[in-house]
């Protein structure tokens, strides 16, 4: 049985967390075939938009495995293949959706905050068990809470092992939408397509000038240059784009 899952549906890529029977925790093989997974969707053209899911129906993923902790050795696929921690930071430049139902704890929550979408059965449980249990190590959930999160809230996470409900979170911004846990498939295949209907060049060059602007001040990152836009002027979506206007109709994108 694979513990991480592949596949692909027209221009969405899908990776699947396979370890039900230990609530998805994370070890360290799981670790490194999630860090695969990312970059092969990374890098395949074809693959606009990527969703974050996950197999069983009691947790999307209960953090890392106590008994097998994955160690970050790759430099890849520690915190989901993004986050870099124990290695060097590894984004991922494509839409990331995330869909959650369950216990979402600890490295489970930090690979949910990675995503640009969540989308959250009200099932969904968000928390860092990490204070409660008397564990702490590496900090990528804790710097991604206060980032994300009003500060009180987080600290409440961070010091307390509060946990969110799926309400909560969506009433703190946490999470775009929250759903019955039988229509969690067809609210993400929703946002799928929404990503879909956009010129996906034009999504990641967004995508990559919002997350390198927040590294300054707001003057710096106005006044800052950002390769993808700049590479966007220049590509066949961006003349697609000019056209559909112009002639009054959808436009057509090839993500070239």
């Amino acid at each position: 049985m694979a513990l991480i899952e592949t596949s692909t549906a027209g221009h969405v890529g899908y990776i699947t967390l396979n370890r039900p029977e230990a609530l998805n925790a994370i070890n360290e093989e799981m670790d490194q075939l999630l860090g695969a997974a990312w970059d092969k969707f990374e890098t395949e053209s074809g693959i606009w938009v990527i969703v974050l899911r996950a197999n069983g129906e009691r947790a999307f993923c209960a953090g890392g495995d106590m008994h097998a902790p994955p160690t970050g050795s790759s430099g890849l696929s520690f915190g989901g293949g993004i986050t870099g921690i124990g290695g060097r930071l590894r984004p991922i430049s494509k839409p990331v959706i995330c869909a959650t139902h369950g216990h979402v704890l600890g490295l489970g929550f930090e690979i949910a905050m990675c995503a640009d979408i969540i989308v959250a059965a009200t099932t969904s449980r968000f928390a860092f068990p990490e204070a409660r249990a008397g564990i702490i190590e590496h900090c990528g959930v804790v710097h991604r809470a206060v980032r994300q999160l009003p500060h009180h809230v987080a600290m409440a996470m961070i010091l307390a092992s509060e946990p969110l409900d799926a309400v909560q979170a969506a009433q703190y911004g946490l999470v775009n939408e929250v759903v019955a846990p039988d229509c969690i498939e067809q609210a993400t295949a929703r946002w799928a397509e929404k990503l879909l209907a956009c010129s996906p060049l034009a999504a990641r060059a967004a995508k990559e000038a919002a997350l390198a602007g927040l590294e300054g001040s707001l003057p710096e990152a106005l006044s800052r240059t950002y390769p993808g836009i700049s590479r966007y002027a220049d590509s066949g979506d961006r003349t697609e784009a000019i056209g559909a206007w112009s002639e009054r109709r959808n436009p057509h994108w090839t993500g070239m």
